[in-house]
């Protein structure tokens, strides 16, 4: 119904005129309240359908979504109109989105200040410019080189990037032989190829062989050739580096099958907790340490456990041989290495090893003498407590120095080695987690160690190499991770923004993983997950994110001929199942492990392969 500005209700005359007044106003003041109630569901995006209790039979009829929601609100009126049952069916982005980033897009980045490189963080679309499509994935593309040989080659179309290749070919990052890139395992740092890089780094660093060494930060990975080799030495890396125009490194990683995540060391933290990462490694990943204080450095310090080690290749180690090549002078050089020294000193680090190209600093086990010594008045300065230290999601950087906790530093002593890690139970973190326990945790060891049989049975290709990066969407404690662990697969496991912090938790298990809110998009490009499990998601977060732009999210996300494993209630699975159906996805609904729980079912579903019109 349209409403104009002439039309006014008519007021009768005579002595009837009074008796009338309050009922029309009454009505009139329940018009504006129902309008403004229905201006709220438009503005959010939501939508509903008025079913008609008088129809006999329900008609179903196709709603195709605009491409972006500004031209969401015509089509929210007809649903609200209608009365019909509507399906959902998602147009193609344009063929520019192939490796579309919402909240890293480089479209955008001229919107924001060039200082340290802050353009380059997270910056998401607001509601009304966020895109209602199907990224396509490029011409060519075909699903990915199954692991273990993912690890050196991929299919040139799936990242068809040629800057990178002649940009890089000197270096051996990569090389183009015909339909696929090789990756070779060189670097800027490792013209020997990265094995004998990380030999050497093993010998400097003896963790790295008997499990000391579980978890490490790679800054500026490159192609993550360095992640990739310490995965057969039982390290899990998370490899970090920032959308770019051209190299798309991130993406190449993920190609490959090795965990990475976009990301850059700018003006906010790391979405990891404190006292996470046994190790942290830049080989010549032009951070500037020594500027803005040793800024970045805290970072570093923060997210490294106690006891963890900071391996650093590249200027300005190794300056009485390098500088010439570096467009430097000695002098220079030399300054620099000495303020980094001073500058970790100062941060309590100790230098542990040097060698030719590589030096290790340590933080210390315990430290407390040194941390002592720190106040919010030195410097550099100590942390105070007014920002929990775990805190991670959009938290600025703080200049200072996060001194671990007695009971943090009590923990890291007994830490267990790898694998017996991964049953090791921190009870300061997990003591954190609303009903958390030593006992909570084990429970939920045994339900998921049960889901992932389950989930074989009814789905093979899981355990199979059809699969090989898998996505735990909104994990505790890293269970569905753990009960994995011995099959060819890594997992990133989300933690939620808005719920308690167990991220901690799943590093201390010596798992990966990062913060995430679900109302916005992840850090990684598009096609880089075979799997994503979403366990409880829609019931947890319905309150607060739309359905429509999570699973759209995932689409994005999701490789072609990948697969969502979404546990949640049949009344959420249903919604779930009309959105899939728009996105081209086949569902199949499943009982869980537990048959008799009828308020907990699966709805299993498959992406398909589709070619984008504009390329066919």
């Amino acid at each position: 119904m349209k409403y104009s500005k002439e039309d006014k209700p008519e007021r009768a005359g005579g002595g009837g005129a009074g008796s009338r007044a309050v009922p029309v106003a009454l009505v009139f003041l329940f018009l504006c309240g129902f309008s403004f109630y229905l201006g709220g569901i438009y503005s959010t995006g939501r939508t509903f359908t008025l079913f008609d209790p008088a129809a006999t039979a329900a008609t179903t009829r196709t709603l195709r979504v605009p491409l972006s929601t500004k031209q969401e609100e015509s089509t929210a009126i007809a649903i609200a109109n209608s009365s019909e049952e509507e399906e959902v069916e998602f147009p193609e982005c344009p063929a520019d989105f192939q490796d579309y980033t919402p909240c890293t897009d480089p479209k955008r980045w001229r919107r924001y200040g060039n200082y340290r490189l802050s353009f380059m963080e997270r910056h998401c679309p607001p509601p009304p410019d966020r895109a209602v499509c199907l990224v396509p994935p490029p011409a060519g593309y075909k699903p990915p080189i199954r692991w273990p040989k993912s690890k050196d080659q991929c299919w040139y179309r799936n990242v068809p990037y040629d800057w990178i290749n002649s940009q890089k070919s000197n270096q051996h990052w990569l090389r183009k032989e015909g339909d696929r890139f090789a990756f070779p395992g060189g670097g800027t740092m490792f013209p020997n190829g990265v094995g004998a890089y990380v030999d050497l780094m093993a010998d400097l660093v003896p963790g790295m062989k008997d499990g000391t060494v579980r978890t490490a930060l790679d800054t500026g990975c490159g192609v993550a050739s360095w992640g990739g080799d310490l995965l057969a030495r039982g390290i899990l890396t998370v490899s970090l580096a920032p959308r770019d125009n051209h190299e798309a490194q991130v993406q190449f990683a993920l190609e490959r099958g090795i965990p990475a995540i976009l990301g850059i060391i700018s003006t906010q933290r790391l979405p990891i907790p404190s006292g996470s990462m046994d190790m942290a490694h830049c080989s010549r990943c032009l951070i500037p340490w020594t500027e803005f204080g040793g800024l970045y450095l805290m970072e570093i310090q923060r997210v490294l456990r106690p006891g963890g080690f900071w391996v650093l290749s590249g200027p300005p180690i190794n300056y009485e041989n390098r500088w010439h090549g570096w467009n430097t002078t000695v002098e220079a050089q030399k300054g620099d290495f000495d303020r980094l020294k001073k500058m970790l000193a100062g941060m309590c680090f100790r230098l542990y090893a040097k060698k030719g190209d590589i030096a290790v600093w340590q933080k210390p086990l315990d430290g407390a003498s040194c941390y002592d010594k720190l106040t919010p008045v030195t410097s550099p300065a100590k942390c105070d407590d007014s920002v929990d230290p775990d805190a991670a999601w959009y938290v600025p950087m703080r200049s200072c120095v996060t001194a671990p906790s007695a009971k943090s530093r009590a923990a890291a002593k007994q830490l267990p080695k790898w694998p017996q890690r991964l049953g090791y139970i921190a009870q300061d973190r997990v003591s954190a987690v609303p009903g958390g326990s030593g006992s909570a945790m084990k429970h939920d060891d045994a339900k998921w160690k049960a889901a992932a049989k389950h989930y074989k049975a009814v789905l093979p290709a899981l355990g199979s190499d059809k699969v090989r990066n898998i996505m735990d969407m909104n994990t505790v404690y890293g269970g569905f991770a753990a009960s994995l662990v011995k099959d060819p697969v890594w997992v990133m496991n989300v933690v939620s923004s808005y719920g308690p912090n167990s991220l901690g938790v799943v590093y201390d298990r010596g798992l990966i993983g990062t913060n995430h809110d679900w109302c916005e998009a992840f850090s990684t490009y598009p096609r880089t997950y075979d799997l994503m499990h979403a366990d409880g998601l829609f019931t947890a977060e319905s309150h607060r994110c739309e359905m429509k732009f999570v699973l759209l999210e995932m689409d994005r996300v999701l490789r072609p001929t990948g697969y969502a494993i979404i546990r949640d209630n049949p009344y959420f699975l249903d919604k779930v199942a009309t959105i899939a159906k728009g996105m081209r996805w086949t569902c199949d609904r499943h009982d869980t492990e537990n048959k008799e729980n009828e308020k907990e079912k699966l709805l299993i579903c498959h992406k398909k392969l589709w070619s984008a019109k504009s390329t066919q």
